[in-house]
């Protein structure tokens, strides 16, 4: 049995909570705290407002311990405000929050809420059948540098990656029937070397 946490501080929470619990050992459970992070072996970044959440990270001075477990190796996934939040540099922001991923991520890449779009992807290394996209006021990656793999593209625009023990998403699995990419994390955590 592993034990997924998802930031449980705004964004689709209650939707990666249901997807982790049509996993077979798979116990999800929210993170709002350091206590919370202790007792996890992964952690979900939803998606959501990726400014807001950084603030009330650092509000509650959880944004250094999260961003230092994810140094030591704790296996995170952010799904598009979390893949904001993982990035190393965000266009036109100086302002980063984790800085752990060797990504270059412009946020609302896509436009407004009105400019949400879904689509389906072909990905043999994540599922057998073809993956349901749904994009809402998504990020991409304009760049990677260093070991990032990329997973995905939409039209030449990265939109999925993994470095390490990190992997993010620009677009929201949870909000689909789709399990493809929980249970890709969630065996990325099962062969983790991490110990909290």
């Amino acid at each position: 049995m592993i034990t997924v946490g998802v930031l449980a501080i705004q964004g689709a929470v209650a939707e990666h909570l249901a997807a982790l619990r049509k996993i077979e050992n798979v116990n999800g459970v929210e993170v709002k705290t350091l206590e919370e992070l202790e007792q996890i072996d992964g952690l979900i970044l939803p998606g959501g407002e990726s400014t807001a959440i950084g603030k009330i990270l650092n509000y509650f001075q959880l944004l250094e311990p999260f961003a230092e477990k994810i140094k030591q190796g704790l296996p995170v996934w952010g799904t598009c405000a979390g893949m904001i939040l993982l990035a190393k540099e965000i266009v036109g922001q100086d302002t980063t929050y984790f800085k752990a991923m060797d990504t270059v991520v412009k946020r609302n890449a896509y436009g407004s809420q009105l400019d949400s779009f879904q689509t389906t992807i072909e990905l043999s290394e994540i599922a057998a059948t073809p993956i349901p996209l749904v994009f809402i006021r998504a990020p991409y990656i304009e760049s990677i540098k260093g070991d990032v793999t990329i997973l995905a593209k939409i039209a030449d625009k990265i939109v999925a990656a993994e470095q390490g023990n990190m992997l993010v998403t620009a677009f929201h699995p949870e909000l689909t029937n789709d399990l493809s990419f929980h249970k890709y994390f969630c065996k990325k955590i099962s062969a983790s070397k991490y110990i909290g």
